[in-house]
């Protein structure tokens, strides 16, 4: 996978260790920002057309964690967690980001890979970008090549559709 684009969502690997995943949104950045922050929002867009959020938890501080967990249409569970290491409101949030595998030892925090994401409000619009840094481009290749561009696309529709309800 090198540089793809689904839609509005464009994905790249800027470097060995990053996936880079960016989307115009038709909603003001606060809106943006109150959807992917919110438990009961990210409850509605999330988990795209492919299932149910079942746990939405968000501790939005510093130190604080989220964790997150969906049934997809076909009955798979899949859980991801993580700790908040930097909040600008509106603007960006840092987090770890682990992948629950029932049965398997789980990945410490401190070697999870780290989302980044950007809100930049550009004339009513925002300009999301989300910047993956893993320890490794094996771990970025195994993350790039789940079909994770499909989720996303349809996570940021429905992002999209709901922060737009918001104003």
């Amino acid at each position: 996978m090198s540089e793809t684009a689904s839609g509005t969502v464009t994905v790249t690997l800027p470097a060995d260790n990053e996936i880079l995943i960016t989307r115009t949104l038709n909603a003001p950045r606060h809106l943006v920002y109150k959807a992917w922050t919110t438990p009961e929002l990210v409850r509605r867009w999330w988990s795209g057309r492919r299932g149910t959020m079942t746990v939405a938890e968000i501790d939005l501080r510093v130190g604080g964690s989220w964790r997150y967990a969906l049934v997809t249409d076909n009955g798979f569970e899949v859980a991801f967690h993580g700790t908040y290491r930097e909040i600008v409101p509106n603007e960006r949030i840092v987090n770890s980001e682990v992948y629950e595998m029932p049965g398997e030892e789980e990945m410490p925090d401190s070697q999870a890979p780290l989302n980044i994401v950007t809100f930049e409000e550009v004339g009513g619009r925002t300009n999301l970008t989300l910047l993956v840094r893993t320890g490794s481009k094996e771990l970025r290749d195994l993350i790039a090549n789940s079909g994770m561009e499909t989720g996303m696309r349809e996570q940021f529709e429905l992002l999209e559709e709901l922060a737009s309800s918001l104003g």
